[in-house]
Order: structure tokens, then C-alpha cells, then sequence
């Protein structure tokens, strides 16, 4: 016992004394029905708890009124019980009558027992909770309190009242607690068994307490409505449209009895499902934007995973989603509203600024594992300078964001502290599988309203609240918000990451061609059939499908989306590029009853790579006209392969085939592989990696082990699929076993080497593939996958060493320091590169459907599988296929064009072999560029047709490098640059010079040259 109590003591410990006479735990009360009404135990947290797996708890308690509580009279007070659960279902029942129902998220309650209590009423509660699948359920709180059923005072409330009192004279007048204190010692308990004489004194104490008032009151609670709704997560999509009918609707029917009630939604994909199957609601929600009533915000077609998606992904999610809101409500959102992304790349800045946006807001890095970010509110800047201003919502509390005052005030006191604004923004709502706010939350707000020792408490738009706390003065944050947490979510389910990439390079490629087809050829531009296939990619980049997180169903589901898109971009990438093809004159043709073989390449700079033709016929050669004969070879497959030089800049080049004799191939010694720029050694025992000798600048590029296969334990994470173990380095496994090595082709063009390696019942096929006059060794897996709670990563120590490594990001790349150690597992996108302090040499490691590295300081690791089993317990389980590859270069990354090696690796060259050529009606060149920038260092995004002006075409590109450079467009089809444009594709003032990281669009214009004939009508293959 403290003798000599403090006055923050002595004033909690009235306020816990004027608690106690009219609120009561019951956690300790509740029975076991099914084990003859024995008293549930309680862990040392106090919960009750049971076994995970969906099982059944069943509780029962009889609540039996008193007369009073430490002599405090209950009659005529309401009575509530209040709940919180860990519970997959949870239902609970009053006197046998169904009156609550919730789930993992909808998981707190205050539910209405009485209105009016009276001396020995008996009350049955009985309760139905079901544990999660994945952990054990839990029932965490219960208790009773009895409330003023005329929204008077109680001893409850007042003790409430104090206690926000206390904390923010303790947080900002801490010399005022002993006024306080003994204010509240001149309470009359005497008089605690007369309610009328008792609750009179509590009323003299808070006249007593007035001047605390004024300063209090110039606080300001800003409350919006929100409800988070996941698309899909653990429950399948279907399921969603019927919890949005329900959140809508409920909201819509609270707004008749509390007008002041302001609520918010985001996800334009969700509207436009209510708009075509419930027209009714859609009405109610235009009337309630109208009224301002009805915030629409987040401008994306879904609230996606914004790390692992492209630059262009990024766009079309704002292009998309913005049209929409602007179409169907008449203008466009200012926020970016990512509540539960699992953090976000530097470039977004620009990009949201771009799209109208110039406000972002998000609640996740409240989630950090390791520090706590330090700012609430500030300006977050791009690498290009682009500024918005980034807000940090509130944390969700107990699974739901309620109207808990000492809840909303403690929150509001740390605010305060932390930014130093005395305005308050507080999202009211049950979230992530719907529901948003309740009735008790908004009886419970109105209440507080009148307190005089609460904040103002006003309803308002996160336009309003975000417009009135806008300060030039707020810290700026250079860099991207890297959320210490979910750092699996990079790799788990590798179909969805390969899936996502591939989709997303096909569609730049399926546009491009079908904007260069209808310039060139006047064929119709498959614009709806675009658009439906991009919104199936954006879809499944919502932040529960792409990053693997989500329940078998959703993922049976996702892969038909998928494969809608990609049947979709294919047929309009192949039907494209045949169109083009056909319409080249053969006039010229120099070789003799030959076989034309047209390659495209789709990106902006000229380009030579190996290609492989699917040709039987091993007598076939290849001919160029301006090379002649050129060397060919037979591949592992028994296809053609050749290397195809200067492929022009978004263009094509025509070779012929014919048949000749074929060369002999050479021997070579098994475990090596050589060309003129590097000597590979692999390891004859483990298969890794012995050598990388670089041949022109005489250094070895490995510092051990290379490829190396590495395992580790990885399990014991609540957040399975999303957490990889912090501590899974301490906890290796044991090493591949290999089981077989063979030479598969052996030059002179490419030379192949494959390695089999089994570990448990896996087994790892790689092929090591060295291509004629490149230092880029590609190494192609295809692996069969059986393990759980298993991390795997391919590490390549290496001979140079830095402070930091660069990692591709969107539209962008960043450095960052190892001594960063919270970013122990980082995502990249097509790269990753170490290079040395003197900028004399590097290694970049290039991958095309992974994203999860991380770096030491000579050493790059790519993880690679993982084996999560919730939700999904077979989330990687079954044959993977992917390719990476090492790239040892002198200079910088820049210098050595690393990030088009990367877009090299992800967008290979494109193959159209005709039928035996006749005589064409039109007359593209054997070989034209259609675009070229001028400028390497620009990457093309998009060509695409303008959204608005049919005859307009939109070229959209960023600057790669880091050095701001000129965009200079040539075309050998006359295309010319027109007015400058934003990501809305709306005009600005902004020159052709292009800054460094900047992302730039234009209006393109087509020029029809007479001499190009138009198609028949049998070739318009989009109608």
C-alpha cells in the first residue's frame, strides 16, 4: 500500500471507486453448458480461451439485477453488456432471442440488455463463438454497466468524464493534478445510497471542474463513417456483394434518424456492382453525395497492393477509377485513401499528384514491427519533387474503430503530442468485411457532444478535415513508406506474382501494337476489350489476392480473371502483330524461295537477343538482309535458334528462312560454360555456383558459393501467409542434394547446362544458360514444390561491396542501407544491383516474376518460395516456373543499362513467321522504328488510345536513370508529339525536356500516309 500516494493515484483511484458503483466485470462468471455449468477458466490475460480449428465454445451466465452496487440504486437505469472476441462466429442470445451477431472483425459490442432494470430481473445470456481456423478463439472482455436510460449523467459516465479529464491535464498541465485531485475529495459518499442527492453532487463537481472546459473545448473530433471492405480475403468476392448491399444500406437507413452522420467508401469497382445490380441504392448514394452527406474518396479502382504492381498499373488503377467517380458523381477525388496496403513506393507521390490527387491517407504503418514512424501529418515527396500531403489515420482498436471516448481521447492526447494539432480526425465503423458505423456508436457520440470535458465532436468530410489542418510547415518525408511488417507478402503464392507480371507486360504489348496497327493500318483499336482486360488485372492487384493472402477460393477465382486477360491481350497482341506482318512489301526480297520471319520488338531502343523458333526441321537457316547467312543452332528442345541483331526501336526487322546444310556442334567440358565476355564454373558436387570470371575486365564476379540454394525454417508467425519469421536466418536447413548435371546445348550460340537438385520431396531443375557475346548468365527454374513453413532464397556473394543496394521500383529506383536493419526482406521489381563505393562495377540480379530480396554488403539474396499454410494451406504447393539472372558489369547500374535488361528479360522479342509470301496490296519497309524517344534513359509506359479524343493517341514515358534528359520522338511513321497531359490525360504547360524520375505523357498524333493501303474488311479482327 503507497502511503504516500501521488495526485494522479489519488484521483484514478476515485475515479475507479465512482466506477465501480454502476459497471461490473462478469469475465469471471461465465459457465460451460456443456461441461455441466463449470466456470469457464481464465488465462493469466484473464481471457477465456479454447482450441483453434472452428471449434465451438458455448458460455452462459444469469445475470440477476441487485438493488444496487456499493450501494449505488440500479432501478430504472438501462443496462449493457459490453464484449470483445476472438471468434470466426460469434452469435449471442438474451433470453433465447438471437440479438448480436459478429466475426473476427466485427468482434466488440455494447448490447442492450434492459431499458429499464429492476430489483432481481433475471437476464439469460448465452453465447456461440467459433475459433478461427488458424488460432485459438478467445472471449477477452465482458462486463455490465448500468447508463442514465434519459442520457442524463451516472457514475459511470462522470467517471469517464474524469478520466479524460486526468489524462489531458496530466499530458499538458501536469501541475493542475493537484487541484484536480482535490476537487474530486469533496465528493459526498455518504449520500451514494440516495441516487437523486448522489448524482446532484456529481453535477456540483463538474460545475466545480468548468474552468477545465475552454481549454478542452478549442479541441476538435472530427468523426467520418467508414467501413473497410476487403474485396475479398476470407471470403470469396461473391460474398462481398452482399456485405456492401448491407454496409450501404445500413448506412443509408442511420442517416434518416442521425442526419449529422457523414460517411465515406472508396473502390469505384464496388460502385459500379451496386449501379448495375441495385440501381435503388445507387440512387440513395447520389442523393446522399449531393447532400455532402457521402464522401467518395480513394480514386483507385480498388484499394490495391501498390509496392508489387507497375508504374502503369499504378496509372490505370487512377485513370480507371477517377473516370468513373467523375462520370457517375461529377468530379474527381483529392484523396488517396489506402487504409490496409502493406506499405508504398516513393514514386506514388507523382503519380496520385498526376491524377488529381493531393491528399493520401492510410492507417498500416501503424502496424511497424520495429519502430514507430514519426510523424502523423506530413508533406510526403517524391524522387521528382512532387509533394502530397500524407495523413496517418487513426489505428483500428479491438477490430473495430468506435466511439469509446476514453478510447478517442487517449488517441487524440497522442495526436496532439506527436503533430501538435488539436484537431482530431476518428473513422467510426466496423470495417474489412463491412458493417460500418452502428447505432450505439452514433447514440454514444451524441452523448459525449454535450460533455463539457470532451473535445467538440462534429461529423465532416476528410476533404474538410485534411483542408483545415494543411500547414507548409509539416516535416517532408523523402523516401518510401516501408511497412516493417508483412515482409512475405512479396512471395507467398508465386502464381499471383507471375500471373501479375505477365499481365501486366502483355497489355503494354497488346496496346502498343494495336495503337501502332490502327495508326499505320486504320484497323479498329479493341478499346473495350482493353479496358475489360486491364480491369480484371486491377482487380486481382487488391491487396488480399496479389499478395497471397487470401482463401483458396479467392485464388480458384483470381486465375480465371487472369487468364480472361491474357487471352484477351494475346489474341490482340497476335492478331496485331500478324496484321503488320501481312502488310509488309516483299519487293525487295533478295533471297530465293524463302520463308519471311518478322521480329518486333516492343520497347524503345534497339536491340539484339537469341531467338527461338519452334521449326522441326533442323536443315532450316535464317538470312538477314543486310548480314546475310546467319549462324544457327538447335536447342534442347530441337527449335531453330538464331541471334536477331538491331531490332529497331518499337519496330520490326524481316529475316528469311531457308533450307541448307546444318553445322556440327561442338563438344565441350560439362561443367563449364564460356563465351567471349565470361567463364562459368559450376560446382560438379552441389551444382551451385564455383565461378564467374569476367573475361574482359580480368575479375572474378564471385566471392563463394553462387546460386546457392538456401532453406530455413519458417513458421510459428500468426500472419502466416503475410510474416516471415524475423529470427529465420538462426534456423537453416539442410543443403540440396544434386542428382544430376548435363550439357543441353553447347553453342555456338548458346550454351545450356542443367542441374537437378533435390531437397525433401522437392526437387529444383535449373538451367544455366550462357547466350553468345553477353556477361548475362540466365539461369531458368522449374520446380516442384511439396514443403510448408519452408523459406527458400538463391544467394550470390559477391567480389564488390557497398553501404547500400538499388532496387527497382515503380517508374523508379532507390537505395537503401543495410544498416536499415527493420528492411531485412525488401521488394524489387525487375532488379536488384550491388555495386562498389567507386562506381567502377557491379552485379545486378534480374528476375521475371519475383520481388521479395534482400542485401548485405557483398552479397544479393532473391527469396524465392515460401510455404504459408493459412489461409490458404496450400498456397505454393505444385510447379513453379521462373527465371532470374546475374549480370556482372563495369561502371553503375545506370551506366550498364541495367534497367533495360530488366524490361529485356520481361519483354522478349515477338515472332510472326508467314505463309509463303505473295504479293502484299500495301508497303511497309522490311525494317522501320515506329517510336523512338531519342533518349535510352526514357522507358515507354503506354500507347494507348486517348480516353476522350478517339483520333488522339496517349505516349506516356518516365525518365529511368536518375538525370533528367530530352524526349526527342522519331518515327518512321510520322507520328508527332501534340500537347502535353496529365496521368487523367488531361492538358498541362509542361515542356518536352524531361526531368530526373519524371513521368511524362503526351497526345500523339498519327499521321495516315497516302501510300499506306487500308486492310480489307476480312482484317479488322476486333469487330
Amino acid at each position: 500500500m503507497n502511503l504516500f500516494p501521488s495526485p494522479s493515484e489519488k484521483i484514478l483511484q476515485i475515479i475507479g471507486q465512482l466506477s465501480s458503483l454502476t459497471k461490473i466485470p462478469i469475465q469471471n462468471s461465465w459457465k460451460l453448458p456443456q461441461f455441466n455449468d463449470e466456470l469457464a477458466p481464465l488465462n493469466d490475460n484473464g481471457y477465456i480461451t479454447w482450441e483453434k480449428g472452428r471449434k465451438v465454445q458455448y458460455l452462459l451466465q444469469k445475470i440477476i439485477i441487485p438493488r444496487d452496487l456499493n450501494g449505488y440504486p440500479l432501478e430504472g437505469l438501462s443496462l449493457r453488456m459490453g464484449l470483445t472476441w476472438w471468434a470466426e462466429n460469434a452469435k449471442v442470445y438474451i433470453d433465447d432471442k438471437l440479438v448480436q451477431e459478429g466475426d473476427l472483425f466485427d468482434s466488440s459490442a455494447r448490447i442492450l440488455l434492459t431499458n429499464f432494470a429492476y430489483y432481481h430481473q433475471e437476464i439469460i445470456i448465452n453465447i456461440r463463438l467459433v475459433s478461427p481456423q488458424h488460432d485459438i478463439g478467445g472471449l477477452m472482455k465482458s462486463y455490465l454497466v448500468y447508463e442514465s436510460s434519459d442520457a442524463g449523467i451516472d457514475p459511470q459516465f462522470v467517471a469517464d468524464e474524469l478520466t479524460i479529464l486526468h489524462n489531458y491535464i496530466k499530458a499538458f498541465e501536469p501541475e493542475k493534478l493537484e487541484d484536480l485531485a482535490y476537487s474530486l475529495s469533496l465528493i459526498n459518499w455518504e449520500q451514494v445510497n440516495n441516487k437523486q442527492s448522489f448524482n446532484q453532487s456529481l453535477e456540483n463537481l463538474r460545475m466545480t471542474l468548468e474552468p477545465y472546459r475552454d481549454k478542452i473545448k478549442q479541441r476538435n473530433l472530427y468523426l467520418l463513417g467508414h467501413a473497410h471492405l476487403d474485396i475479398a480475403w476470407l471470403w470469396p468476392i461473391q460474398e462481398t456483394w452482399s456485405v456492401v448491399e448491407k454496409t450501404f444500406s445500413s448506412v443509408l437507413n442511420l442517416q434518416k434518424n442521425f442526419p449529422e452522420l457523414i460517411f465515406c467508401h472508396s473502390s469505384p469497382l464496388v460502385y459500379e456492382w451496386i449501379e448495375k445490380n441495385r440501381p435503388d441504392i445507387f440512387l440513395q448514394i447520389k442523393e446522399a453525395i449531393t447532400s455532402q452527406s457521402w464522401e467518395i474518396l480513394g480514386g483507385m479502382w480498388v484499394e490495391p497492393e501498390v509496392n508489387l504492381i507497375s508504374g502503369e498499373s499504378l496509372v490505370r488503377q487512377l485513370l480507371y477509377g477517377q473516370k468513373y467517380i467523375a462520370e457517375k458523381f461529377g468530379k474527381i477525388t483529392q484523396i488517396a485513401w489506402l487504409p490496409d496496403s502493406f506499405g508504398f513506393p516513393w514514386q506514388l507521390p507523382q503519380i496520385l499528384k498526376q491524377s488529381g490527387i493531393n491528399y493520401f491517407v492510410t492507417g498500416k504503418l501503424h502496424w511497424n514491427d520495429t519502430t514507430k514512424f514519426p510523424h502523423g501529418v506530413f508533406w510526403w515527396q517524391s524522387p521528382d519533387q512532387s509533394q502530397v500531403l500524407a495523413l496517418m489515420s487513426p489505428p483500428n482498436v479491438a477490430g473495430v474503430m468506435d466511439t469509446n471516448p476514453i478510447t478517442m481521447t487517449n488517441y487524440a492526447i497522442s495526436w496532439e503530442q506527436q503533430t501538435g494539432l488539436t484537431d482530431i480526425f476518428w473513422l467510426p465503423g466496423v470495417g474489412d468485411h463491412g458493417g460500418g458505423p452502428t447505432r450505439d456508436m452514433l447514440e454514444v457520440q451524441q452523448r459525449w457532444q454535450n460533455s463539457p470535458f470532451f473535445p467538440k465532436i462534429q461529423f465532416s468530410t476528410a476533404l474538410h478535415y485534411l483542408e483545415t489542418i494543411s500547414s507548409p510547415d509539416f516535416p517532408v518525408w523523402k523516401d518510401e513508406l516501408y511497412l516493417q511488417f508483412h515482409r512475405g507478402c512479396y512471395t507467398t503464392h508465386g502464381d499471383q506474382k507471375y500471373f501479375n507480371r505477365y499481365s501486366e507486360n502483355l497489355l503494354y504489348q497488346a496496346e502498343l501494337w494495336a495503337s501502332l496497327a490502327s495508326i499505320s493500318l486504320g484497323i479498329d483499336y479493341p478499346e473495350k476489350p482493353l479496358e475489360m482486360a486491364w480491369k480484371k488485372v486491377l482487380l486481382n492487384q487488391f491487396h488480399d489476392i496479389l499478395p497471397g493472402t487470401s482463401i483458396p477460393e479467392v485464388f480458384a477465382e483470381a486465375n480465371q480473371d487472369w487468364q480472361g486477360a491474357i487471352t484477351t491481350g494475346e489474341k490482340v497482341l497476335k492478331s496485331s502483330l500478324k496484321a503488320i506482318a501481312e502488310s509488309i512489301s516483299w519487293d525487295s526480297l533478295s533471297v530465293d524461295n524463302a520463308q519471311a520471319l518478322v521480329i518486333f520488338n516492343s520497347l524503345n531502343w534497339e536491340r539484339s537477343q537469341i531467338v527461338e523458333l519452334e521449326i522441326k526441321d533442323k536443315d532450316i537457316k535464317v538470312y538477314d538482309q543486310e548480314r546475310g547467312q546467319l549462324r544457327t543452332q538447335i536447342s534442347k528442345d530441337n527449335n531453330l535458334i538464331f541471334f536477331a541483331e538491331d531490332i529497331p526501336s518499337v519496330g520490326y526487322k524481316v529475316f528469311w528462312l531457308k533450307r541448307v546444310a546444318r553445322d556440327c556442334q561442338k563438344e565441350v567440358k560439362v561443367n563449364i560454360l564460356e563465351n567471349e565476355q565470361v567463364k562459368v564454373i559450376v560446382n560438379e558436387q552441389t551444382g551451385d555456383l564455383e565461378s564467374i570470371f569476367d573475361k574482359v575486365h580480368q575479375r572474378e564476379v564471385l566471392a563463394g558459393a553462387g546460386n546457392q540454394i538456401q532453406t530455413f525454417q519458417d513458421q510459428g508467425q500468426y500472419w502466416d501467409a503475410w510474416n516471415i519469421d524475423p529470427h529465420y536466418a538462426q534456423y537453416p536447413l539442410e543443403e540440396t542434394q544434386l542428382k544430376s548435371l548435363e550439357y543441353l546445348e553447347t553453342g555456338p550460340l548458346r550454351w545450356c547446362l542443367r542441374v537437378v537438385r533435390q531437397w525433401r520431396d522437392s526437387q529444383f531443375c535449373q538451367d544455366y544458360i550462357l547466350e553468345i557475346d553477353s556477361p548475362i548468365l540466365k539461369i531458368v527454374n522449374r520446380v516442384d514444390w511439396r514443403e510448408t513453413h519452408v523459406l527458400v532464397k538463391v544467394a550470390f556473394p559477391l567480389t564488390v561491396a557497398n553501404d547500400f543496394a538499388t532496387y527497382e521500383i515503380a517508374c523508379g529506383a532507390i537505395n537503401r542501407s543495410h544498416q536499415e536493419q527493420e528492411k531485412w526482406e525488401v521488394y524489387g521489381k525487375n532488379w536488384a544491383d550491388l555495386s562498389d563505393k567507386s562506381g567502377n562495377y557491379g552485379v545486378s540480379l534480374l528476375n521475371n516474376c519475383k520481388y521479395g530480396y534482400d542485401a548485405q554488403s557483398n552479397q544479393l539474396r532473391l527469396t524465392l518460395l515460401r510455404g504459408a499454410t493459412w489461409p490458404d494451406e496450400k498456397a505454393d504447393l505444385g510447379s513453379h516456373q521462373f527465371t532470374y539472372t546475374l549480370y556482372p558489369h563495369s561502371q553503375t547500374w545506370q551506366a550498364a543499362k541495367t534497367v533495360q535488361k530488366g524490361y529485356e528479360l520481361n519483354i522478349p522479342l515477338e515472332i510472326v513467321i508467314l505463309e509463303r509470301h505473295k504479293p502484299s496490296s500495301s508497303c511497309l519497309p522490311l525494317k522501320a522504328s515506329w517510336i523512338s524517344l531519342g533518349s535510352q534513359d526514357l522507358i515507354l509506359m503506354a500507347l494507348k488510345r486517348s480516353q476522350e479524343h478517339p483520333q488522339e493517341w496517349i505516349l506516356r514515358c518516365y525518365e529511368s536513370q536518375g538525370q533528367g534528359t530530352e524526349l526527342e520522338l522519331t518515327s518512321d511513321l510520322g507520328l508527332e508529339l501534340g500537347q502535353s497531359v496529365d496521368l487523367l490525360e488531361r492538358p498541362t504547360t509542361e515542356r518536352q525536356d524531361i526531368e530526373p524520375w519524371k513521368i511524362r505523357s503526351f497526345n500523339l498524333r498519327g499521321r495516315q500516309k497516302d501510300h499506306l493501303t487500308q486492310p480489307p474488311e476480312d482484317r479488322t479482327p476486333y469487330r
